[in-house]
């Protein structure tokens, strides 16, 4: 099951779970935990699945205190950062039958960064997945444009208008919320069997 929280969990200005009064927690209907996305909880970190991934299982790990840079970071923050990155790369590698993955963080606005939070995104990666799209670089592409744009994607599903025209994707929708909490479910669980391996 997706992880409920006491406290209320953002993504820049976006709630990517609710709060949960951890007394309620056992009684709380399948329907009010459709809008979770984080599917792995550190004191100092999380991890969400993505509303329009550019390749399925491309995840996202994020430091639980909102700031735009990582260089704002603490000590402490970075470290628990880059190994909730590391853990969740091993089973979204494992999960989704990956040979290698791209980890990418965009760091500030001039770098493509969408969104005014820390975040590195966790794509899995297979011998020609994008070959139809001109070779394993073309995710760089993806990435900074309007594929990559998450604050784009997270505008338009809250309502907001997109900052970049909206560019024709029939193979690329933005995923449902049911849909997300289902794969935030799933990878909960396999986040779980991977911390009861050595």
């Amino acid at each position: 099951m997706p992880l409920l929280t006491s406290q209320p969990i953002h993504f820049g200005t976006f709630l990517v779970t609710k709060q949960v009064n951890p007394i309620l927690h056992r009684w709380i209907s399948a329907f009010a935990k459709q809008d979770l996305q984080v599917f792995h909880l550190t004191p100092l970190s999380f991890a969400f699945v993505n509303l329009k991934p550019i390749l399925p299982g491309h995840v996202l790990v994020s430091p639980r205190r909102v700031v735009p840079r990582l260089s704002e970071l603490s000590h402490d923050e970075v470290i628990d950062l880059f190994i909730t990155v590391q853990r969740v790369s091993k089973m979204i590698e494992r999960t989704f039958k990956a040979t290698s993955l791209n980890i990418a963080m965009q760091d500030g606005a001039d770098a493509g960064q969408s969104v005014p939070h820390v975040h590195t995104h966790i794509i899995p990666r297979r011998a020609t997945d994008l070959d139809d799209r001109g070779g394993s670089d073309a995710i760089y592409g993806m990435l900074e444009g309007e594929e990559g744009d998450v604050g784009a994607h997270l505008k338009e599903r809250d309502g907001g208008r997109p900052r970049f025209p909206k560019v024709d994707e029939s193979s690329r929708h933005p995923r449902s919320q049911e849909e997300m909490s289902e794969e935030a479910e799933t990878l909960a669980k396999e986040m779980e069997s991977d911390s009861s391996s050595p």
